[in-house]
């Protein structure tokens, strides 16, 4: 279905952009940001089954058959490892219950949120310039 390759790339998009501009700084910011924790944890389901309808409907190749699977696999995961990403940082960030376990993993994902956010990205234009090719 095309209109699940339009909110994958826009899903991605996004959820790199954010990623990627996110200061992590602390500062209370308007209700309507993208750094409310609200808009995060839209963004992170809405990318998640996104990402899982990938999976289950791929986008049809010119001659009608559904033959690009592979292709729709990069983005698919992508929209998964976001909605997890998202989904963990505000279960992390609003939760009562502390454990050093998912504090050292939330720390570590931290780390290289620019990197993933730049990934995303990139897989985002690349989806959108190249929707019907097999590897991505």
């Amino acid at each position: 279905m095309i209109q699940l390759y339009f909110l994958s790339i826009f899903c991605n998009g996004l959820a790199g952009y954010v990623l990627f501009t996110d200061s992590n700084d602390g500062i209370k910011k308007p209700y309507f940001s993208v750094s409310n924790p609200l808009f995060y944890l839209v963004l992170g389901i809405i990318s998640a089954v996104v990402g899982v309808l990938k999976l289950i409907s791929p986008l049809a190749g010119a001659d009608g058959s559904a033959t690009y699977v592979i292709g729709d696999l990069v983005p698919a995961a992508a929209g998964i490892i976001t909605g997890i990403i998202f989904i963990f940082g505000i279960y992390r960030h609003e939760s009562s219950f502390k454990s050093a376990k998912l504090e050292q993993i939330g720390t570590n994902l931290l780390v290289f949120r620019k990197s993933i956010g730049i990934a995303l990205m990139a897989v985002a234009i690349l989806h959108f310039l190249f929707g019907e090719l097999v590897f991505l």
